[in-house]
């Protein structure tokens, strides 16, 4: 039994990751590597460490702790080869002013199971459960089956954030075993999804059409990001795909900035720095394109 976990953060109180009060679990890893993404630091399936420019006083501790070498001072900024990072944290917990702090750590299934009861109550009282998310939160797939089953236990409300983007066949075994998939859906051009994302979107097609035969709950969510699919066209070409599958009803999730300083936390190049951010309203014509389309559409 795999028993262990890296996680980036347990968010308690959750209400935007499935139905109700919800604690959210988010895994690190993913296949992905989306130009928009507002956890970065979920990518890598390590602990990584983020420095924060407005902090540091350039005293090398961390330089001078580190057991790996894996620490440099180059062109007034601190890097961290992440190849060398052994994620002993010694870095973090020597720094003095407090301007590293890592992401990610392990946990156990007992230590999440603990976590995810300490609010069941609310779950009862609002309708909600617990949200697997990520990154991909099919990056662990063994540690997952396990945790899930551990959860199930308990008679909670499973749901699960997803790319789409796993091995069918796995997929196939994992899927079925949650109460909801929130399933992104990006592209319906598999060459702009593939220039957005860095792969390309056959194999989430396929996963989606299989959960919804399949008669697994499902909802498909858009994000809608500047100069990649937020244009009426994007809209349509998006609204004939998941009609022609059989999606009845669709979340879009308006591009936002949220994760911007941790590009430059993590010494990542951001292409959408100076991109502003979407709201409902500037996207109503894009969701009367689903209506249309006899697709509920909603934010």
């Amino acid at each position: 039994m795999e028993n262990k976990g890296i996680i980036f953060n347990i968010q308690k109180f959750s209400i935007h990751d499935g139905p109700g009060i919800r604690t959210t679990i988010f895994f690190k890893g993913c296949p992905l590597r989306c130009k928009w993404c507002s956890n970065p630091e979920s990518q890598l399936k390590a602990v990584q460490i983020l420095w924060d420019h407005n902090k540091c006083t350039h005293c090398m501790t961390c330089i001078n702790n580190c057991p790996t070498g894996a620490i440099k001072l180059i062109a007034d900024k601190i890097i961290i080869d992440q190849n060398k990072c052994n994620g002993c944290l010694r870095c973090v917990n020597k720094c003095p002013q407090i301007a590293l702090k890592n992401e990610g750590e392990y946990k156990t299934i007992d230590e999440i199971v603990t976590t995810c009861l300490q609010d069941k109550d609310f779950y009862e009282e609002s309708n909600g459960g617990i949200t697997i998310s990520g990154g991909e939160g099919m990056s662990q797939p063994a540690f997952l089956f396990h945790l899930v089953n551990e959860l199930k236990k308990h008679q909670l409300h499973l749901a699960i954030e997803t790319t789409g983007y796993i091995e069918h066949e796995l997929f196939t075994k994992l899927a079925p075993l949650f109460d909801l998939l929130l399933f992104d859906v990006k592209h319906y051009d598999r060459e702009q999804h593939f220039l957005g994302t860095g792969v390309y979107n056959d194999l989430i097609i396929k996963n989606l059409k299989w959960a919804l035969q399949n008669k697994i709950e499902v909802l498909p969510r858009i994000p809608v990001i500047p100069d990649f699919n937020d244009s009426l066209n994007d809209a349509k070409g998006l609204a004939r795909l998941l009609k022609n599958i059989g999606v009845l009803k669709v979340q879009l999730l308006p591009f936002h900035q949220f994760g911007e300083k941790k590009y430059e936390m993590l010494n990542l190049e951001y292409s959408l720095k100076n991109k502003k951010a979407l709201h409902k309203e500037d996207l109503k014509e894009y969701q009367n394109i689903f209506i249309n389309e006899d697709i509920k559409c909603f934010f």
